[in-house]
């Protein structure tokens, strides 16, 4: 009797252990953290052989020409800190266009700076409502953070965002993507970042400006944060070595199909 009742928990056990693992792994292999090795000698970087799919549902992260000497400047604006108004001075200042991904507090509490971008002729972008892991929401959750920000979007403006999203930190999976797509939206990842997103330790200027212009390539895609006072600052610099480098600013837009 008591080799019965051990036979039985060991197998009742080894069911839960088999379902738990493989739950485990679906989840791994389904909901992923963008990552993208920073490549020396200015080589462009490729997506990780499990990540190769983001083209299948609209994602891209660089540019198409690699011959191009072309860079896209993306911005994740969730929230101000006092740089926000100078990298858009700077951007200005070199007739440059970048892509905003913000949330639904920086129109709430800035909105100002979101009517600036739009005026200045800046992508204003969708980066979701609150910012919460696409991956742990359900297709309906999806959809309502990506439609109640173009909904604040629309109402306070009076116009549309432009067709990019970028999921919050970067965690996606095929069902986020599919949602995004299905909405008429292109994911937009990146090709080049650097730790920029704490305010409390932010980093020294000069290694900044080393790492992005050492690592910079064709067609990067490349990942600020505008609340950085570090990106404020070198910002203007980084952009008139790249000028002088022959390299061009370009559009999002020239990843959509008709590039308009």
């Amino acid at each position: 009797m008591m080799k019965q009742i051990l036979k039985s928990g060991f197998c009742i056990f080894s069911v839960f252990l088999f379902i738990f693992v493989n739950h485990t792994t679906v989840y791994a292999e389904t909901a992923q953290n963008w990552y993208c090795k920073r490549e020396k000698e200015h080589r462009r970087p490729c997506a990780e052989p499990d990540m190769a799919y983001i083209s299948e549902e609209n994602g891209f992260f660089i540019g198409k020409n690699p011959d191009e000497k072309v860079l896209y400047l993306t911005f994740d604006a969730g929230y101000e800190n006092g740089n926000i108004a100078r990298i858009l001075d700077t951007l200005k200042a070199h007739h440059a266009q970048g892509a905003f991904f913000i949330l639904e507090n920086l129109i709430h509490r800035n909105p100002e700076l979101v009517e600036r971008m739009k005026n200045e002729g800046h992508l204003v972008c969708n980066h979701t409502a609150r910012h919460k892991d696409m991956t742990k929401l359900s297709e309906e959750e999806i959809e309502k953070e990506l439609c109640s920000l173009e909904k604040i979007y629309s109402e306070k403006f009076g116009c549309t965002l432009s067709p990019f999203y970028r999921p919050p930190e970067g965690k996606f999976d095929r069902k986020s993507l599919s949602v995004a797509k299905r909405l008429g939206y292109h994911t937009a990842f990146w090709s080049l970042a650097y730790a920029d997103w704490d305010n409390e330790k932010q980093p020294d200027p000069e290694k900044a400006k080393k790492l992005l212009c050492d690592y910079l390539h064709n067609g990067a895609v490349i990942l600020l944060h505008p609340t950085s006072k570090t990106n404020a600052d070198i910002l203007d610099a980084l952009l008139t070595q790249w000028e002088k480098e022959g390299y061009r600013f370009g559009s999002l837009m020239e990843f959509t199909e008709s590039g308009t």
